[in-house]
């Protein structure tokens, strides 16, 4: 509790307006914690759906009573969340990466390398901005600045209006992952396998932390320490980011597989999903396994926590719902394909897109 008043605390400093309920970024909140403020019924149905004409693998943002989320149809979609409905779609280009959503403005970028700035009323541009490669990465906000990653190995950071304020690269391969923002500093990972601690408002780097693997997963941050798992070292790593050195390293016991999934932070867990088709609760401040729960496929999903339960899913089709001091099963739902993309949860109901590019709101009827 005392770490979501702190997130919440940091909404405020950071310019977020927005209200306990909602889901506004990739992870929830600027610190990347996948942690939501909501607290969703003990059984979940499913209230609606929403068909795209192609995979939904982003994640969505729930601001206001609207759902906002991105397919690979090419279109970007502003859904009711009350009933499902479309209120509008905007056509941006195949999409993959999450929404993020500020002052009544939507963001994303697509696979073509375009980050759009859209109404969230009406669903009309403001403006877009033309990177090198493609963007996988969700937004996050500094002041009144936004961030986002690109396959052009850079990390952006725009203005309010649109224009470049700075720039930083990542040698050797795309920054897919989300930015997490702390205070004025923001982190940058990517193929070159370090970590880079990098300050907000020039830009600069202020220390590297070498990870022995490459990150395609997205950070996240609790008090000093930031959290992340790499793809070629099948490990999870706490890093001190204030002394620049890491604080411990976690690696699963089976064949290598990647941690190609974001991590969810709390007081006592990190939750790491991974493609050896487990779920892993790592002790936070010690790097010990506490738990793990098994899928049928891939994890390439990232865990989401509400309450005292953790809501995971996996390319075998189904959304996991375990309780989240011992990961033991209390609900699994078949949703028809499989499962790339993450939980958003906000308003007191969880959605999550499939692979066959249907939308599911999930609740109590």
């Amino acid at each position: 509790m005392i770490h979501r008043i702190l997130a919440l605390v940091s909404l405020v400093v950071l310019g977020f307006q927005v209200v306990a309920a909602d889901w506004p970024t990739f992870r929830g909140d600027p610190l990347q914690t996948g942690i939501a403020a909501d607290k969703l019924p003990d059984k979940l149905e499913v209230l609606w759906t929403f068909e795209t004409k192609d995979a939904v693998e982003a994640t969505a943002a729930i601001v206001n009573g609207v759902v906002y989320v991105g397919s690979y149809d090419e279109h970007l979609y502003a859904l009711d969340l009350a009933s499902g409905k479309e209120k509008w779609k905007f056509k941006a280009g195949p999409i993959k990466a999450a929404v993020g959503v500020r002052g009544g403005l939507v963001y994303v970028g697509n696979i073509d390398g375009d980050f759009f700035c859209v109404q969230a009323d009406t669903g009309k541009e403001k403006w877009r901005y033309k990177t090198e490669g493609e963007i996988s990465s969700g937004a996050n906000f500094a002041g009144d600045n936004v961030l986002f990653g690109s396959g052009d190995e850079h990390l952006y950071c725009l203005s309010a209006d649109g224009k470049l304020v700075w720039k930083y690269k990542v040698p050797g391969g795309p920054v897919n992952g989300s930015p997490a923002i702390v205070g004025d500093r923001t982190f940058a990972a990517g193929c070159d396998s370090m970590l880079h601690v990098i300050d907000l408002k020039q830009g600069k780097q202020l220390a590297k932390v070498e990870l022995g693997g490459q990150v395609g997963a997205s950070a996240a941050v609790h008090g000093d320490r930031v959290y992340v798992g790499t793809m070629s070292s099948n490990q999870v790593l706490a890093i001190d980011w204030k002394k620049a050195e890491i604080a411990w390293q976690f690696e699963a016991p089976k064949a290598p597989n990647a941690f190609f999934a974001s991590p969810a932070v709390t007081e006592q867990l990190v939750l790491a999903g991974s493609r050896d088709r487990r779920i892993w609760a790592i002790d936070r401040k010690t790097g010990k396994e506490v738990w793990s729960f098994p899928t049928d496929k891939h994890v390439n999903s990232s865990p989401v926590v509400s309450g005292d339960k953790v809501y995971g899913a996996s390319l075998d089709g189904k959304l996991y719902v375990l309780d989240l001091a011992k990961g033991t099963l209390l609900q699994d739902l078949k949703l028809g394909a499989e499962l790339s993309a993450s939980p958003a949860i906000g308003g007191g109901r969880l959605v999550i897109g499939t692979e066959k590019g249907t939308v599911y709101c999930l609740g109590k009827k």
